[in-house]
């Protein structure tokens, strides 16, 4: 009304307000009353702005490659920013009265480009796609102590890479590639388990067979120990019937020597009996006959004596012309006879 207007900023926003080509007010967060028609106003946001880009660039091997990424700023320097681009709003105060404000982040994005292309142009196709992470940390602190931004009184706040992409024939290309050299790679995978599985066969087949080994060696030891075992029970056998054939000559010769002893002390003896036979019949042939028989009837039994004398009356029977026996002698006789 009448030309006066009310503007409130927020904190985030750096306002100037010029009359008669001089800052009389500057500050964030202003609010106020003013004449549109004698005042301009000029508003700065000093909040931080994220950009996303894209574009593409050439490698070291002439093939084209789409850059991906974001990057975030902030206006540092309002009053640098507002001396390079016409941030000025409308009488009104309602917007920007140029299209400065709205070209800002292609001017940001348009550095980002200049240097990343100078370090693109210098990797080939293969590391290009695989240099996110080298890029950002190249570009930043390029990016942070560029002149232009510095002009401008911008502030990076950060910077990242999202991807790196090549073409679609060359995507292809590359999968294509990468894809036999995985496929390559899982036969040498599967070459390398079906050896490792041909090892591990091997591997236990010998153990096997070093077990089978082991078994029978241990049965041959049984067998051995078992047998020097015999042999030492058939050894001691053999000695025992050495020596029991030993003691068995030994007593043989003993009782050899025994019947030879025995024989001789016989025939000692049987010559001692000879020769006092001898003797005897020698003194007995000088004595006459009836002294002799006197000698051997002597201590006889008178049975004895009786039989003796009719053995001598039996001698003489042609001589004895009767001989009478009475019956009570010879019952005598039958009655001891008997007894």
């Amino acid at each position: 009304m009448f030309g006066i207007n009310f503007i409130k900023v927020q904190p985030t926003t750096y306002l100037l307000q010029y009359q008669r080509g001089r800052v009389v007010r500057e500050g964030t967060g202003l609010s106020f009353f003013y004449y549109g028609l004698t005042t301009s106003l000029v508003a700065i946001p000093t909040a931080s702005t994220e950009e996303s880009f894209i574009f593409e660039e050439t490698t070291a091997d002439y093939q084209r490659v789409t850059i991906q990424g974001q990057v975030t700023y902030r206006v540092a320097d309002p009053k640098k920013l507002s001396a390079l681009m016409n941030f000025t709003l409308t009488p009104n105060g309602q917007g920007y009265a140029a299209e400065d404000p709205q070209k800002l982040p292609q001017r940001v994005i348009n550095i980002v480009n200049v240097h990343a292309r100078t370090e693109i142009k210098s990797l080939p196709l293969r590391q290009a796609v695989m240099a996110s992470d080298t890029l950002v940390a190249a570009l930043r602190p390029k990016l942070t102590s560029a002149p232009e931004v510095a002009a401008l009184g911008l502030e990076i706040l950060g910077f990242s890479i999202l991807a790196i992409k090549p073409t679609p024939e060359t995507s292809k290309a590359l999968e294509a590639e990468t894809r036999e050299q995985l496929l390559k790679e899982a036969d040498e995978a599967i070459y390398r388990r079906r050896n490792a599985a041909v090892e591990n066969e091997r591997a236990i087949k010998e153990n096997e067979l070093n077990t089978e080994n082991a078994v029978e060696l241990k049965k041959r030891q049984i067998r051995e120990t078992k047998m020097d075992a015999d042999r030492s029970i058939q050894d001691k056998q053999r000695l025992l019937q050495e020596a029991q054939m030993a003691t068995n000559v030994a007593l043989e010769q003993k009782k050899q020597e025994l019947v030879e002893l025995t024989a001789q002390n016989t025939k000692a003896e049987a010559d001692a009996r000879a020769y006092g036979i001898e003797a005897t019949m020698k003194a007995m042939s000088a004595t006459d006959p009836k002294v002799l028989q006197a000698l051997a009837n002597a201590g006889m039994n008178p049975e004895q004596l009786i039989a003796v004398a009719f053995q001598e009356m039996a001698g003489r029977a042609d001589k004895i012309g009767q001989l009478n026996i009475s019956p009570d002698l010879l019952r005598e006789l039958m009655v001891k006879r008997v007894a």
